[in-house]
């Protein structure tokens, strides 16, 4: 019966991820401004963040991105490529607690030579970071090269795309969803992923490059 309903799940998730294609998405970055974001403090991005050629660059200490806007059920399309053992990620339903904005992690990393991602498959590129690895054999591009990815998140389930396929999907209504959570390292943050909160661009301290930002609200 759990299998047969994720299926249901599954599959209404990948009808969400085409039919979204027809709705309104709204541009968060598009090539030429972040005023779709703020700095953690509430503040305006720091200069670490530099728009070059249409692409968003993190070129030096520069701080998370938080967007001003909150989503519960959505879309998220992107471009992104790190610089050679480079590491980042994509947060969302991010939330303020004990004084960090924490959320789920969609992981942007150099698999082949980042530390991290030698870690296991919970920690590469298209990973729920430290929850759920993506598929072993995903399309992933090498260091310096760009990707496309999408999250799609509907109903408290969740699906993480890598250059235009479904890599990773999980439920978070589920018996293997909290267990997931019981093992992570976000088990001892109470009222962490509550459904809804920021979308978070990730400063980690290494060159990581975004383009083409946009998220299309599927809430009801």
């Amino acid at each position: 019966m759990k299998q047969r309903t994720w299926l249901k799940i599954g599959l209404a998730l990948t009808v969400l991820a085409s039919q979204s294609e027809a709705a309104e998405a709204v541009v968060l970055f598009d090539g030429s401004s972040l005023d779709a974001f703020s700095s953690k403090d509430g503040g305006p991005p720091a200069p670490g963040w530099v728009i070059e050629d249409g692409a968003l660059h993190r070129a030096e200490k520069a701080g998370d991105l938080i967007s001003k806007a909150e989503f519960s059920d959505f879309q998220l399309d992107w471009e992104w490529k790190v610089g050679e053992g480079g590491n980042s990620g994509v947060k969302y339903w991010v939330t303020p607690i004990k004084g960090q904005m924490l959320g789920l992690e969609y992981q942007l990393i150099d698999d082949e030579r980042h530390s991290d991602a030698k870690k296991g498959g919970n920690r590469q590129t298209a990973a729920l970071y430290d929850i759920k690895a993506p598929n072993a054999d995903k399309p992933v591009r090498k260091a310096g090269e760009w990707n496309t990815s999408r999250i799609v998140v509907k109903g408290g389930g969740i699906q993480h795309w890598l250059n235009g396929e479904l890599v990773m999907e999980i439920d978070t209504q589920s018996e293997d969803w909290k267990q997931r959570l019981a093992a992570s390292k976000y088990q001892k943050y109470e009222g962490f992923a509550p459904g809804h909160g920021h979308i978070l661009l990730q400063d980690h301290q290494d060159p990581v490059w975004f383009r083409n930002i946009r998220v299309t609200d599927l809430s009801e």
